[in-house]
C-alpha cells in the first residue's frame, strides 16, 4: 500500500448499479440484482463481504433488468424478465426480486406468467461467500475461494470460515428451495396469469455477533423492521422545508434521507448516533468527514455531533504507536468493526493518521457550546478537548514554529493527511509535490477556530484568564499565518508551507476554508474572494479544488481540479463570512444547479470542467453516492443563504436572510433550538420567527458564521459582550 491509491480507488459497479445501506451493513449489486464476486459486488457487514454471489435465473438463463427504483434506502424492488428461448422478442415470464437490507440481505422472488398457457420453468439462485475484507473487494484484490453451501443442525443452510483468526458465518434460509452446491433451485408451474413467490434470506455474524445486536439498541427483537422505524424516527424529528424553489426543495429533501441512511448506532451507547462517511466504500466513523457533516448538519439535528464527539473522545489517542499512527490527544482518522481489519490503514481496526480531525473536535466542540450545549460539552468533554490542544502543541506543531504541520509515521500510512489526502494533492504551481512535513493553510484556520473555541468555553465558565490566554494564542495564530501563508505577489494565500517552510505557492481552493475559519486578515479577503470567482477557479457549478492555470490542473483527478461540494459550501460560507454576499450566491446557485442535474443528489464529487463549455456537470468515476458531506452541503447552503446563526452564550440568535433573486418563499419548520422547536419564515422579504424561547434574543442583523468571537482577545473581568 502506498497510501492514498489502495484508499480511494474503487472499481467500477457497473452501470445502473444499485447500492442499499442499513447501519453498518450495505449491499452492492447490478442493475437486474444479481451479485458478482468478480465486480466490487457483495453483501458487507463490518466491512466483511458475507455474500460475494448473489444470481437469479429463470430456465438457465439471467435476468434482463427492466428498473430497480429504490424507494427506501434500505428496500429495492427488481424488475426484469426471463429470456426467451424460442427466438421470439417478447418474453411472458416477469421477475420481481424485492430486497431489504438490515446486516443481512432479504428477498423476495415473485414469477409471473403473462401467457394464456400454463408454463413449467427452473428458478435457480446461486449463493455463495469469499468473506473478503472491504479492501480487497474495493480494490479488486480478492482472491478467497469461495465457501460453499452446507447444511447446519437446524436445517437451514451456512456458509462459514475462519476470517484473521474470526469465525465468520452467514445463515442462508430458502424455505422449500433444493440445494445443490452452492445453487438453490425450484421447479415451478404457473397457471396463465399465475404467480410463484418464495423468499430467500442470508444472515451474517462475527464471532456469533448479528445483525440483532444493533436492533437491540431499539428494544427491537425483529431485526429486518429497525430500518424503517429509523427512518420514520429520523424523518419526525428533523426540520422540514418548505421552499419556492422546487429544485433547492427536492436537494434538502434528498439530504435528509440521505442523512439518515449514513446514520450508525453503537449498540454500547443507546441513543448515541453518528455518521458513516459515504456509500458504499466508507460506511465507518471518520473524524474529518464525520466532524464537518455533523458541523453542517446542525439545524437538522445537533445530537448527531454530540454523538460523533462522544464517540470520537472515546477513541482519542492514547499512546504512540507509530503503525497506527496514534499519539495521545490525537482524534482518528477512521475506525474499521470488519473480520480481516488488518488491512485496513495502519494494520488495525482504528487509524490516526488525520491532521485535521483533532482541531475540528475542538471546533465542533465550540460550536455546540454555541448552540447552548455548553454543560454535555463541560460535563462530558472538557478532558477530551483538552488533551486534543494538547496535541496540537505537543505532536502537531512537532518542530514548535506555531504551525500544525504532517509527516506519515509508516508508509503503510497516508501520505497526505488532509482532506485533499491523494498522493499527489500538494503541489506547487509548477506541478512538483511538497515535500512533509506539510502545514496545509486551511488546517492553521481549523487550529485557529480551535483555539477560540476554547476560549468561548472558558469564558462561559467564568474563567476570564483562561479565556484571555487561548484567545492570546488566536490572534497570534492569525498574525503569523498572514504573514508567512500569503503570497502579495499573487494575491492569493499558499496551500502550505513545506519541510523547508517555503511557501506551496499553488492555487487552491483550501483558502476558502481560511475565510470560513476567520484567519484571513479584512484587507486580504477581497483578493481571495475574487480569485476564488475566478474563471481559472469558479466553473459556474463550483470551485474547483485547483485553479486551471496551475500545471498539476486535471478537471478529471481527484483533487487537482474537480469541483467538491462540501468544500464549496465551506467556502460560500466563508464569502458570507467576509460579507461578500453577491459572491456567495453565486457559488450557491452554482451548487444548486448542479444538484438538480444530478436528480437532487450532490455527489462526493464531478469534473472540474467550465459550465460554458459543458452544458451539464460531468460525474466523476467512482464517486460516492451518498456521500455523508455532500448530502450535509444544501442543509449549510439553506444556513448560509438564512445567515442562522445561534450563539446562546451570549444569549441570542442572529438572523439575516438574504435570498437571491428568483428564490421565492422559504419557510423551515422544527429546527432544534435550545431544548425548543422554532420556525423560520421568510416570504416577500419579511423574516418571521416563531416559538423562540423567550430567554433568546433575535437580533435581525448578521453575525458571522463560525466563531466572531475575538472580542476573547481582550477579555476582563466585565460583563460578557454580544456582537
Amino acid at each position: 500500500m502506498t497510501g492514498w491509491n489502495a484508499e480511494n480507488l474503487a472499481g467500477s459497479a457497473g452501470a445502473g448499479a444499485v447500492t442499499l445501506l442499513a447501519g453498518t451493513s450495505f449491499c452492492v449489486s447490478a442493475a437486474n440484482g444479481d451479485m458478482d464476486q468478480l465486480r466490487p459486488h457483495g453483501m458487507f457487514f463490518r466491512d466483511t463481504r458475507f455474500v460475494s454471489n448473489w444470481a437469479l435465473e429463470v430456465n438457465g438463463h439471467p435476468i434482463e433488468a427492466l428498473g430497480s427504483p429504490v424507494p427506501e434506502p434500505y428496500r429495492a424492488d427488481f424488475v426484469g424478465r426471463a429470456s426467451r428461448t424460442d427466438g421470439l422478442a417478447d418474453s411472458h415470464l416477469l421477475i420481481e426480486r424485492r430486497r431489504s437490507l438490515f446486516g443481512g440481505v432479504h428477498e423476495e422472488i415473485t414469477v409471473r406468467n403473462f401467457s394464456s398457457k400454463p408454463t413449467h420453468a427452473t428458478v435457480s439462485l446461486t449463493v455463495n461467500a469469499d468473506f473478503a475484507d472491504i479492501f480487497e473487494v474495493k480494490e479488486g484484490r480478492a482472491r478467497h475461494e469461495s465457501v460453499h453451501l452446507t447444511r447446519g443442525s437446524d436445517g437451514s443452510f451456512v456458509l462459514e470460515s475462519q476470517r484473521q483468526g474470526r469465525h465468520v458465518l452467514v445463515t442462508v434460509d430458502a424455505p422449500h428451495g433444493v440445494v445443490d452446491g452452492d445453487v438453490i433451485s425450484y421447479d415451478i408451474t404457473l397457471e396463465p396469469q399465475g404467480h410463484w413467490s418464495t423468499g430467500v434470506t442470508a444472515t451474517p455474524r462475527i464471532e456469533g455477533v448479528g445483525p440483532e445486536a444493533d436492533a437491540q439498541v431499539w428494544g427491537n427483537q425483529r431485526p429486518y423492521d429497525v430500518p424503517e422505524e429509523r427512518l420514520q424516527e429520523w424523518h419526525g424529528k428533523v426540520p422540514t422545508t418548505e421552499l419556492a424553489n422546487k429544485a433547492f426543495e427536492k436537494a434538502l429533501a434528498q439530504s435528509r434521507a440521505d442523512l439518515g441512511s449514513l446514520r450508525i448506532f453503537d449498540p454500547d451507547h443507546p441513543g448515541r448516533t453518528v455518521v458513516a462517511a459515504g456509500s458504499p466504500w466508507f460506511m465507518a466513523l471518520f473524524g474529518r468527514d464525520s466532524l464537518l457533516t455533523s458541523f453542517m448538519t446542525l439545524p437538522l439535528d445537533p445530537s448527531l455531533a454530540l454523538g460523533t464527539l462522544k464517540t470520537l473522545a472515546d477513541h482519542q489517542g492514547r499512546t504512540v504507536n507509530p503503525l497506527s499512527e496514534e499519539e495521545p490527544g490525537r482524534i482518528l482518522h477512521e475506525v474499521r468493526l470488519g473480520a480481516t481489519t488488518g488491512l485496513a490503514l495502519g494494520g488495525g481496526s482504528a487509524y490516526y493518521g488525520s491532521v485535521d480531525a483533532t482541531p475540528l473536535f475542538v471546533t465542533l466542540a465550540g460550536e455546540l457550546t454555541r448552540w447552548g450545549f455548553h454543560s454535555d460539552v463541560s460535563e462530558s468533554l472538557l478532558p477530551a478537548v483538552d488533551r486534543a490542544l494538547d496535541w496540537i502543541r505537543d505532536y502537531g506543531d512537532a518542530d514548535g514554529d506555531g504551525f500544525v504541520e504532517y509527516s506519515r509515521a509508516t508508509d503503510h500510512g497516508l501520505l497526505n493527511q488532509g482532506w485533499k489526502d491523494s498522493g499527489d494533492g500538494i503541489n506547487f504551481a509548477d506541478g512538483t509535490l511538497a515535500e512533509p512535513p506539510i502545514a496545509l493553510c486551511e488546517v492553521q484556520g481549523y487550529v485557529y477556530t480551535a483555539y477560540l473555541s476554547r476560549a468561548l468555553m472558558a469564558q462561559e465558565d467564568g474563567d476570564l484568564k483562561l479565556a484571555a490566554v487561548w484567545g492570546a494564542r488566536a490572534a497570534e495564530l492569525k498574525r503569523v499565518f498572514n504573514e508567512q501563508f500569503w503570497l502579495p505577489e499573487r494575491g492569493y494565500f499558499a496551500i502550505a508551507l513545506d519541510r523547508d517552510k517555503r511557501p506551496v505557492d499553488a492555487c487552491a481552493s483550501n483558502m476558502g476554508h481560511c475565510l470560513w475559519s476567520g484567519i484571513v486578515d479584512d484587507d486580504k479577503a477581497p483578493l481571495v474572494a475574487e480569485r476564488l470567482m475566478s474563471d481559472t477557479m469558479f466553473t459556474g457549478w463550483g470551485v474547483r479544488t485547483l485553479a486551471s492555470d496551475m500545471a498539476a490542473y486535471n478537471p478529471a483527478s481527484y483533487h487537482n481540479g474537480s469541483v467538491w461540494p462540501h468544500d464549496n459550501a465551506l467556502i460560500a460560507g466563508g464569502l458570507m463570512r467576509y460579507g461578500f454576499v453577491e459572491e456567495s450566491q453565486r457559488l450557491i446557485t452554482g451548487l444548486l444547479d448542479a444538484a438538480e442535474a444530478f436528480g437532487g443528489r450532490l455527489p462526493e464529487l464531478f469534473c472540474g470542467l467550465d459550465r460554458k463549455t459543458y452544458g451539464t456537470p460531468v460525474p466523476y468515476p467512482s464517486s460516492c453516492s451518498p456521500q455523508a458531506w455532500a448530502a450535509a452541503t444544501p442543509v449549510h447552503l439553506l444556513r448560509v443563504l438564512l445567515r442562522f446563526d445561534p450563539c446562546l452564550t451570549h444569549g441570542g440568535l442572529w438572523l439575516a436572510p438574504v435570498v437571491p433573486e428568483g428564490f421565492g418563499e422559504i419557510k423551515m419548520r422544527n429546527i432544534p433550538l435550545a431544548g425548543s422547536r422554532i420556525s423560520v419564515e421568510v416570504v416577500n422579504g419579511e423574516t418571521q420567527v416563531t416559538d423562540l424561547p423567550e430567554n433568546i434574543a433575535l437580533h435581525r442583523e448578521a453575525r458571522k458564521p463560525l466563531s466572531d468571537l475575538l472580542d476573547v482577545h481582550h477579555v476582563t473581568a466585565g460583563p460578557r459582550r454580544g456582537h
